[in-house]
């Protein structure tokens, strides 16, 4: 047995793979392990033509491993790959030092990144139900008492049975906190529903700049770095595009295979891209992956049951491409095959921004129409409705029945101008809309 040390700060990078390896997967990775905290003293892929059911990689690579362990000085191994909790253990008892898994990994950056109690309730439970299957290492020393012997049956096992006994209550304890926590939000978002403003969420691959977005257009100070995961818990705030107001929440950045207990825990951040009506899906313009981003992300989406929602794709980060410009790739002049309209951005310095806001607006028909509208007399119902939405800005009453100045919202007009008494609101609509 060996003593696990309790540093694990110098990691080596183990990247299996079945195939082709992709040089992003490595990238990510990467970042992924100095996002952690970590320093990588040497990176070593190992093809896997058969996975081995005790270790994940072949015994001829796991020496090299070995020896480059010793050789850099490394007290961590990090696996790019999910590993049972076998896996785990046998490649701990080989390699002499702490192995952890992606899910492990990702876990423990979360760990660092929450603020918030809510954000640090998800966490914990996370892990907790990460540690659930793992929680024989922690009891090793029991396993040299060999079974059968008279006097030494029994102990392992109760000890581990009393973990898994007050982890279970820890996670239910969790679970309810979190519940309680989810009712205060979900009448946070009853209150939004009843002000009937537009709900719209940012969404993106992690670092592709969405709170450095959020902060540009809400003057908030919401954490930003460049860094995978800087932020982790939802922040909401009001702010003003042309036409109206909507409410804007930052939301955890994606990465590919997002493990499930995360997905799971962060429910109360995802549900503000579920719940959302549009979706500003924000992509790194410089990355040279960024279709590949923006499937990924999409796919995450797809998961929590926001596939479906109307998005805009924001590609940002601009400054770092070298002539590019603010534009908007309407619907009909995109040359990739998606067609999917785009607004290109810097968030970092602010370019673009008046542009986005003017497109989210129409997007969400928040653009208006105004001008004078001659009421008779049996349009009182018409009339009370135009007060009700407080879209009258001047009236004057005579004999012929009321003279309004209105300003009203496109998405609005086209609905009195659709009811039985609508007439002269329809006279009001332009017979094209604006185009976008």
């Amino acid at each position: 047995m060996f003593d696990r040390s309790k540093k694990g700060e110098n990691a080596l990078l183990i990247q299996p793979h079945f195939g082709k390896l992709e040089e992003d997967v490595l990238e990510e990775f990467g970042d992924l392990a100095r996002s952690a905290g970590a320093s990588i003293a040497a990176t070593i892929t190992a093809r896997l033509d058969r996975p081995n059911p005790s270790t994940l990689i072949g015994s001829g690579k796991l020496d090299e491993i070995k020896a480059a362990a010793d050789a850099t000085g490394a007290d961590l191994i990090l696996v790019n790959h999910s590993l049972s909790p076998g896996q785990e253990r046998n490649l701990e008892r080989f390699l002499e030092r702490r192995v952890i898994d992606r899910t492990g990994l990702i876990l423990d950056i979360f760990a660092q990144r929450a603020h918030s109690h809510e954000g640090k309730l998800q966490v914990e439970l996370a892990q907790l139900r990460h540690l659930a299957t793992r929680l024989v290492r922690g009891w090793t020393h029991l396993e040299r008492q060999r079974g059968g012997s008279i006097g030494l049956r029994g102990p392992g096992e109760t000890q581990l049975e009393t973990d898994r006994r007050l982890l279970q209550k820890r996670v239910e304890q969790l679970q309810k906190r979190l519940e309680k926590v989810e009712t205060q939000r979900t009448q946070m978002r009853r209150a939004r529903l009843r002000s009937e403003l537009p709900r719209v969420a940012l969404v993106g691959y992690t670092n592709a700049g969405k709170s450095t977005l959020f902060n540009a257009l809400t003057g908030a100070e919401a954490y930003a770095a460049d860094q995978l995961f800087a932020t982790l818990d939802p922040t909401v705030r009001r702010i003003a595009v042309p036409g109206g107001s909507v409410v804007l929440a930052d939301t955890v950045g994606f990465v590919r295979d997002l493990p499930h207990d995360l997905v799971a825990a962060f429910r109360s951040t995802l549900s503000e891209a579920r719940e959302a009506d549009f979706l500003l899906h924000l992509v790194d313009a410089a990355d040279s992956h960024r279709e590949e981003r923006i499937a990924q992300v999409d796919e995450v989406l797809t998961a929590v049951g926001a596939g479906d929602l109307p998005q805009l794709l924001v590609f940002n980060k601009i400054d770092r491409i070298e002539g590019a410009e603010v534009r908007h790739d309407g619907q009909d002049g995109i040359p990739d095959p998606s067609r999917r309209e785009r607004v290109w951005i810097s968030a970092r310095d602010g370019e673009g921004l008046e542009l986005l806001q003017s497109v989210l607006g129409k997007r969400l028909g928040l653009q208006h129409v105004s001008g004078e509208l001659r009421l008779p007399p049996s349009a009182g119902r018409l009339r009370a409705r135009l007060h009700q939405l407080e879209v009258i800005r001047s009236e004057a009453a005579d004999e012929d029945g009321w003279l309004l100045q209105v300003d009203i919202p496109i998405a609005e007009a086209e609905k009195l101008a659709a009811s039985p008494d609508g007439g002269p609101i329809r006279a009001l609509l332009p017979e094209k809309l604006p185009e976008w």
